[in-house]
């Protein structure tokens, strides 16, 4: 579909001025209810009515004229924001966009402690990495949970991630690998507020597959993509996160250099939230966002060109592995590029999720009042985890699927550039 207004933005000073792109999409929706037969979330609970009812059905209500008033219908809250609905929209409705944009407008600026707290991973795995193995053993502590709960809003039993003691950086400093001959150019590696504190194995696949493929990876000066702050609310701190990651990338798009991630979500927002959602006005946007990929499209590209190295080993895999494609990863319209690298190792048998989602939705799931919808999202994939046993590894390109995924079935969830670096023999596949 040609997009009818390509270079209209929404002014705060005269909302009459333009309109923004996804809330004039609202005008395509023929009320089909696709979108709604899609949902995860829907079928689940009676605290959201659908995407249709409240995407371009309540969008009507929600004029830029008509700020400061209460027509954002509350339950756009209970929208996980997974992008389902506007990945099987046939009329090109941005209903997701949309709805989160109105989620903005539902808070005003009044945002609640734990939202504040959820939205900054980057600053919590920066204060925390260092006491890694305490805040790990508490995080394990019932009563401790309990407390948080009630006194934040975090549930019991949500799935939190464990600090690394060394983030990713500091590793990389002391362990950059070596490009393989022949050196074909640089990669700017973008690792994330996960990537570098939490789940930092990913990281260390990821740039141990790419030295091993002939590239030399440097780590771009950056901070967190902006995308928990942005699902939380909190629209103008992810603007001034996502600009001084543009700043920082902005030489190595204009000087062609790759920029790529492992955590599909940070791409994501790198490629398109910033535009699409965040509306954010930068001279370097769009040149960014040409030269952004997920580390399996990156890959499965090299391989396309017959440049891929393909010394890979058989695993030691007793059956089939579930693979999940998590939501943000479907939204980059890529396929499932992981699912064609798995063919090349040798014996790997490969069965597909059959779930939409996993519940989790980022920060969603963890959230005291959602974390049962979540888990209710999921059962459908945690069903086939446990199908196929939880002594197989799981396969997912989002690090909060994964650690919804070990959550609810004690399976281990990995990476799929994990996959590739164990076949090449650069790490263990743990």
């Amino acid at each position: 579909m040609t997009d009818p207004a390509p270079n209209l933005t929404l002014f705060d000073d005269n909302p009459f001025d333009a309109y923004d792109y996804a809330e004039f999409t609202a005008d395509f929706c023929v009320k089909c209810n696709i979108c709604t037969s899609a949902c995860p979330v829907a079928p689940v609970t009676a605290l959201f009515p659908g995407p249709k009812t409240v995407g371009p059905q309540a969008q009507r209500f929600r004029h830029p004229a008509d700020r400061g008033d209460d027509s954002p219908d509350k339950s756009v809250d209970y929208c996980s924001g997974c992008g389902v609905c506007s990945m099987v929209c046939p009329h090109g409705v941005k209903i997701m966009e949309m709805n989160t944009r109105a989620r903005e407008r539902l808070y005003d600026g009044k945002i609640p402690l734990r939202n504040r707290v959820l939205g900054r991973a980057e600053l919590v795995g920066k204060l925390g990495h260092k006491f890694a193995p305490l805040l790990n053993f508490g995080a394990k502590i019932r009563p401790a949970r309990i407390i948080a709960e009630k006194i934040i809003g975090v549930h019991r039993d949500a799935p939190l991630p464990a600090w690394s003691f060394t983030s990713f950086r500091e590793w990389f400093a002391r362990n950059k690998p070596v490009a393989a001959q022949p050196v074909r150019g640089q990669v700017a590696y973008f690792h994330g507020c996960s990537g570098n504190y939490y789940d930092t194995a990913a990281s260390r696949a990821a740039v141990l597959v790419l030295a091993h493929n002939g590239y030399d990876v440097v780590l771009p000066e950056q901070n967190c993509c902006g995308l928990p702050l942005q699902s939380n609310g909190e629209f103008k701190a992810a603007r001034e996160y996502a600009g001084r990651n543009l700043d920082s990338l902005a030489d190595y798009a204009r000087r062609g250099v790759p920029i790529v991630g492992a955590s599909t979500s940070c791409t994501l927002s790198l490629k398109s939230d910033y535009r699409e959602i965040l509306q954010l006005e930068h001279p370097e946007r769009d040149s960014v966002s040409a030269q952004v990929w997920d580390i399996s499209e990156f890959l499965l590209d090299l391989h396309q060109r017959g440049e891929l190295r393909t010394d890979l080993s058989a695993l030691p895999l007793t059956g089939p592995v579930v693979y999940h494609a998590p939501c943000q990863q479907k939204l980059h319209h890529i396929g499932q590029p992981a699912l064609d690298l798995f063919e090349l190792i040798p014996g790997m048998t490969v069965e597909r999720s059959g779930a939409a989602c996993c519940g989790i939705a980022g920060t969603y799931g963890v959230k005291a009042e959602k974390y049962d919808i979540a888990m209710e999202v999921g059962k459908p994939l945690f069903d086939q985890v446990r199908a196929i046993g939880a002594h197989q590894p799981v396969i997912c390109d989002s690090e909060t699927c994964r650690w919804q995924i070990t959550h609810a079935t004690g399976a281990k969830s990995v990476h799929p550039v994990q996959v590739l670096a164990a076949a090449y023999g650069l790490m263990a596949l743990s």
